[in-house]
């Protein structure tokens, strides 16, 4: 099956307290169907230019969200813009 490719800019948002995740909100347009438990979906994503394989997951309200390591992100933090590949298949 071929995957589905998706590109898109984000804005970087931390959840604050220790050990706090940086997450690229997903736009609704992009986002791939959950397809496991807790909402999540595998995929290969790229943030500007550095590619990793994870997964996306939907949080209650629905909004979905992909976790960008500091590896992956670099300099970058909370309220920057990073661009986002997803690939994923249906």
């Amino acid at each position: 099956m071929p995957a589905t490719i998706t590109r898109f800019t984000s804005t970087l948002f931390r959840i604050p307290g220790k050990g706090g995740w940086t997450f690229a909100p997903v736009p609704d347009e992009c986002a791939p169907p959950a397809r496991l438990a807790w909402g999540r979906t595998p995929v290969v994503a790229t943030v500007d230019g550095q590619r990793w394989k994870t997964s996306v997951w939907r949080e209650k309200s629905g909004r979905t969200l992909l976790a960008v390591p500091k590896a992956i992100r670099g300099g970058k933090g909370d309220g920057d813009t990073v661009a986002v590949t997803l690939e994923f298949s249906l």
